[in-house]
């Protein structure tokens, strides 16, 4: 019935790879803002004793890596789509020009995945009956619905997520304590990655352990070598 999911439909929702390309930009984006927005404040906190140069430091940095990353992420996904559609319109004038090598290819690519070559090759004939161009753009190029390049998509998710990220460290700016500042920043930019490491690994089904011990090390690295560098300058501004 309209409306109603099939069984095949439940069975492809408790996948997590169809979920890989917005959660890669997400994920990036929000842990980018966190780590890049926290470290920028710590950096400037380790070197001031007032709290106007943290917070303008901490706004500039969310601002301009938020449309970094978007713009970054834009140009980068747009570069994968020129080349999957230059590989699409060669398949194409590949197709025309020699569709009985294609048809091989075709039938070889299934033969390495287990088919046996009779097999293989009936199964490529009835695929390149029904949608040739379809067939070779799937199992010959690899692309496919869910590793598709989508930039827009790419785009806005890593910057609302680098947003989402960077203003919680800027929330910490504005409203704790100047005195131990470095501390609260350090302290709460961890609780936030641990929280965003748990999320991700749960939504794409992947361990939360890993994830969190991952995020936690290089988030403490990188915010550490940026109070050091402000403790070296300790530039009262």
């Amino acid at each position: 019935m309209a409306g109603e999911k099939s069984e095949e439909d439940d069975y492809l929702d408790n996948h997590y790879i169809h979920r890989s390309n917005w959660l890669r930009a997400a994920v990036l984006g929000a842990n980018d803002g966190i780590l890049s927005v926290a470290s920028l404040a710590i950096g400037v906190a380790a070197a001031s004793e007032q709290r106007e140069p943290i917070i303008l430091a901490t706004l500039a940095g969310l601002v301009a890596g938020a449309l970094s990353m978007a713009a970054g992420e834009y140009v980068s996904v747009s570069s994968q789509t020129d080349v999957e559609k230059a590989d699409i319109e060669r398949e194409k004038i590949e197709l025309k020009q020699m569709p009985e090598l294609e048809l091989q290819r075709l039938a070889d690519i299934y033969e390495q995945r287990g088919l046996k070559k009779e097999t293989a090759l009936i199964v490529a004939k009835e695929l390149t009956e029904k949608d040739a161009l379809g067939a070779h753009i799937r199992d010959e190029l690899g692309i496919n619905e869910i590793s598709q390049a989508k930039p827009v998509q790419a785009a806005f998710a890593s910057g609302a997520a680098f947003t989402f990220g960077g203003l919680l460290p800027l929330l910490v700016a504005l409203f704790l304590p100047l005195k131990s500042m470095e501390y609260s920043l350090y302290g709460f930019a961890i609780i936030f990655l641990i929280i965003l490491g748990a999320m991700a690994a749960k939504t794409g089904g992947s361990s939360i352990g890993k994830a969190v011990l991952r995020i936690t090390f290089w988030g403490t690295v990188a915010m550490g070598l940026t109070a050091l560098v402000g403790y070296l300058f300790n530039v009262n501004v």
